[in-house]
């Protein structure tokens, strides 16, 4: 339009202001928040309707990624509407009534960090939404790592409200100059006196990305009473889920101290058991060890490729003991014991098949009776028990 059509449309409005400001009795000021108020509605309720049908056409078409970001961005839109003409509406009635007339210089400069806050919020909320698609691929893709996902999305929210609070501050005056320096000056009373906490967090972020164990990871340690399921990993301790049920909060900063255990993250889990026979069944020893040895072979549990081994072990109080060490292809812990079970059953089954029994503890006492009475048996008997 050019500035000829201009003029004529706003001459055009003239006689439709002049017939509103009789409306509100002459009250200029009070016609002004009236617009201010109603524009800042209306423009909340359009981007609302617009955002809201944006979002729900994208995820109808799967797009996850880029609805991300259309639904990250409807709160602090609706936020920097109604601020932006909460607070001209409010410098109208601060000219207005001549009140509070100190204030303006400090609305002025919030005024002028709401698109600041905006768009601070805007990245907090975009990164919670990607951070949330990212997990859920990566359960499905074992190149990306759930945790290093929770670590990068904490370090970026951080840093967005960190960067948000420095132009906030610096709006109203505050030297980031001045304060960085204090910053840096502070920051060495601080590690001084907050030490363990400063150690916990960065003993969090080692967990983040050393990843020594996950959620949901049984873990235990052989220098701490440690031992349960991985709940949570925060930034000062990490939940942990003790096998009767109890929680155990540890700060992070101990697990940059201590040995940890991660049974999670076994390959296979290890059989390892002794068993003795009677003296008695000594000649059956060799074919026993020949036939629990192939019955582990050819067990559909037992993992082949691992050290397999059963011998003659040595010779005990009571028993000649062999001894059988092998590997479930399994690890999961209840399954681990039904199969470890039915070895255990079979090589009893292998023992009494070959006519030889367990050993239990037995005691044998042999006496010379050629030149003694019967007596001196009796005697004899009752004393050695």
């Amino acid at each position: 339009m050019q500035w000829n059509e201009w003029v004529a449309f706003f001459e055009g409005l003239l006689p439709f202001w002049n017939e509103l400001v009789e409306l509100f009795g002459g009250q200029i000021w009070l016609l002004v928040v009236t617009i201010i108020l109603t524009v800042t509605a209306l423009s909340d309720m359009v981007q609302r309707r617009v955002l809201r049908s944006l979002h729900y056409q994208l995820l109808r078409h799967e797009k996850v990624w880029l609805d991300s970001f259309v639904d990250a961005a409807r709160a602090p839109a609706s936020f920097f509407i109604w601020v932006t003409g909460t607070v001209l509406a409010l410098n109208t009635l601060i000219l207005k009534f001549g009140v509070y007339v100190d204030l303006i210089p400090f609305v002025d400069s919030f005024k002028s960090t709401i698109l600041t806050l905006s768009v601070g919020w805007f990245v907090i909320r975009l990164v919670q939404r990607l951070e949330r698609h990212l997990k859920d691929w990566a359960r499905e893709d074992e190149r990306l790592d759930q945790l290093t996902v929770e670590a990068l999305a904490k370090i970026i929210k951080l840093l967005a409200f960190v960067l948000t609070g420095l132009f906030f501050l610096n709006a109203f005056g505050v030297s980031l100059t001045g304060l960085l320096a204090f910053g840096g000056i502070g920051g060495i009373a601080v590690g001084f006196a907050a030490k363990d906490l400063l150690g916990n967090v960065l003993g969090g972020l080692m967990i983040y990305l050393d990843k020594p164990f996950t959620v949901g990871d049984w873990i235990r340690s052989p220098d701490k009473e440690i031992e349960g399921t991985v709940e949570k990993i925060g930034w000062r301790m990490t939940t942990v889920r003790t096998f009767d049920k109890r929680p155990l909060y540890i700060p992070n900063g101990i697990f940059a101290n201590i040995a940890i255990e991660n049974p999670s993250r076994m390959s296979n889990r290890r059989i390892k058991e002794t068993m003795g026979i009677r003296y008695a069944d000594a000649d059956k020893m060799a074919k026993i060890v020949q036939d629990v040895r192939a019955m582990l072979q050819n067990h559909p549990e037992i993992d082949t490729e691992e050290t397999l081994i059963v011998n003659f072990n040595g010779f005990n109080h009571s028993s000649l003991d062999f001894f059988i060490y092998t590997f479930t292809k399994t690890t999961q812990w209840v399954l681990f014991h039904e199969i470890k079970q039915d070895v255990l059953l079979k090589v009893m089954a292998i023992v009494e098949s070959n006519g030889a029994q367990m050993a239990f503890p037995t005691r044998t006492l042999h006496l010379e009776v050629e030149n003694l009475s019967e007596g001196s048996v009796t005697e004899a008997l009752k004393n050695s028990k």
